[in-house]
Formats: C-alpha cells, sequence, structure tokens
C-alpha cells in the first residue's frame, strides 16, 4: 500500500507545481464589467417634470376634489369594462406643452365625453396592445385652451377625450410599429372607427372617431397609404415636417434619447 500511495504523490507533486507556478492576474479574477445598455424609455422624452407619477401625486392631493372626482372616472372605466388596460393615471394626462400653456399637467375630462375614451381603450386593448405590447399613454384630454396652445388642430379629438397619444414600451423600430399597427388599422379599425396617425420616433396616435390615418413615412407608404379625406383635414395633424429625423432601419431598435420634450406638439399640427 505504501509503495501505492507514494507512486501517487509523485503523481500529484507535478500537477501542483504547475498549478503553483503560474501566476494569477487580476484581470483573471475579475472580469471586465460589460457596457451598461441604454434603458429603454420610450416615454421619456415626452414626459417633464410634474407629469410623472410623483407628479401625479402631488397634483392628487393638491386639491381634495380630485379624489373623488378621480374614482368617479375610473369606477365609470370599471364598470364599461376597459379598467386596466393602461393605469387610469396616465390617461389624464394633458399635453406635453402643459407648462408652457399654463395649464394642469392631469386633468379628468369632463363626464360627457367618456363614452369616447371606452371605444378608443377597447381599440387598444383588442387590437394594440395584442400587436406590439405594453403601451404607455403620453398625452390624452386636452381642454380647448391647451389643445389650442399646444398646436392641436382644430378639430382634435384629444378634446373629445377620444385621443390617446401613446409610446410601445416593448422596444421596437420605428417602421415596423408603423407597419404593424397599419396592417391592423387596414384589418380590425374600421369597426372601430379608429383613427391612427403617427409622429416622430415612436410616438403614435389611437382616436375613435373616424376611421381615417396620416403621416405615414414614404417607408410604408407605399404599402399603407395615408387615408384622410378633404372633410377629415381640420381633425388630424399635418404631416411632419421635411426636417425630420431619419427613419430607422427595420432591424434596429431606435431609442429616442434625442426628442426634446415640445417636439410632437410643436411645429406640427397634432390631431
Amino acid at each position: 500500500m505504501k509503495p501505492f500511495l507514494a507512486s501517487l504523490l509523485l503523481i500529484a507533486a507535478p500537477a501542483a507545481a504547475q498549478t503553483a507556478s503560474a501566476p494569477t492576474t487580476v484581470a483573471q479574477v475579475v472580469a471586465p464589467a460589460p457596457a451598461a445598455a441604454a434603458a429603454w424609455d420610450p416615454a421619456g422624452p415626452y414626459i417633464t417634470k410634474g407629469q410623472d407619477e410623483p407628479g401625479y401625486r402631488s397634483w392628487y392631493l393638491a386639491a381634495p376634489w380630485r379624489a373623488a372626482q378621480v374614482k368617479t372616472f375610473n369606477d365609470y372605466l370599471a364598470s364599461a369594462g376597459v379598467s386596466g388596460i393602461v393605469p387610469t393615471w396616465q390617461l389624464l394626462r394633458t399635453a406635453t406643452a402643459w407648462q408652457e400653456c399654463g395649464q394642469q399637467p392631469f386633468e379628468v375630462p369632463p363626464s360627457a365625453e367618456w363614452p369616447h375614451m371606452v371605444e378608443t381603450l377597447r381599440y387598444v386593448r383588442d387590437h394594440v396592445i395584442p400587436a406590439v405590447g405594453p403601451v404607455e399613454p403620453v398625452s390624452v384630454y386636452r381642454n380647448p385652451e391647451l389643445n389650442k396652445c399646444a398646436g392641436g388642430a382644430p378639430e382634435s379629438a384629444h378634446k373629445l377625450a377620444s385621443a390617446i397619444d401613446m409610446v410601445p414600451l416593448k422596444p421596437i423600430d420605428r417602421v415596423t410599429l408603423m407597419r404593424t399597427l397599419c396592417g391592423i388599422h387596414s384589418e380590425y379599425g374600421a369597426p372601430y372607427n379608429a383613427g391612427l396617425g403617427f409622429y416622430a420616433y415612436l410616438r403614435f396616435h389611437v382616436d375613435s372617431t373616424k376611421y381615417r390615418r396620416w403621416n405615414m413615412d414614404p417607408a410604408v407608404a407605399a404599402e399603407c397609404p395615408a387615408l384622410v379625406h378633404p372633410e377629415d383635414v381640420a381633425s388630424v395633424g399635418q404631416p411632419l415636417p421635411a426636417s425630420a429625423p431619419a427613419v430607422a432601419a427595420p432591424t434596429a431598435v431606435a431609442q429616442p434619447a434625442a426628442v426634446t420634450p415640445r417636439g410632437p406638439e410643436r411645429g406640427q399640427q397634432h390631431p
């Protein structure tokens, strides 16, 4: 037995010596951390301080009557079967330009307009979210004064609480977003009277006022042309300016980090 153990020790000794002779460097122990990817925050460029969630809490608590008003609105959405599609508080966002227009960051629409929002939310629930994933509203109801100041179209669906401007929360590029939403709009939009519009980067508009669509980029216009009749012009946004940023390639995910908060509502008419 002893000769056998001695043989094992002789075999193991060179291996141990080789291990000991190889110096361990810091690089071998601590691998370099991978570069942090930029956070996907498509709503960030459109939401100014005060219109975010902390801003909503401040707005909600600033007037005691707002609690009852918000609850009544939320209860109505629940009774219509459209609560929880997006957070209720996001449906109270007014316009990106609320500060410069001297308006509130949030506002409960007049109750007479609530049925319009229900119809729009049904289309968002039934077809938009299944196609592109979760969305975040960035502008919904705008009272007439705010709509005018923000550059809204004269007969904007936002004044009727029918329109919701939103961004996709799942990474997607602009061309793919357009093709996807145009495809479902062509197939399912008419029964919902759904309007579909696009603005710079990833912001898009859905309403339930009339079946139409506008602001198609040249990259998708051939397969998804605009559908706006002359009598509809006063209710939709004007074409994107010629200086709008180039459309991202379909295989790239464009992060709209360079968007200025006023971009979608200033310099172009907004539906």
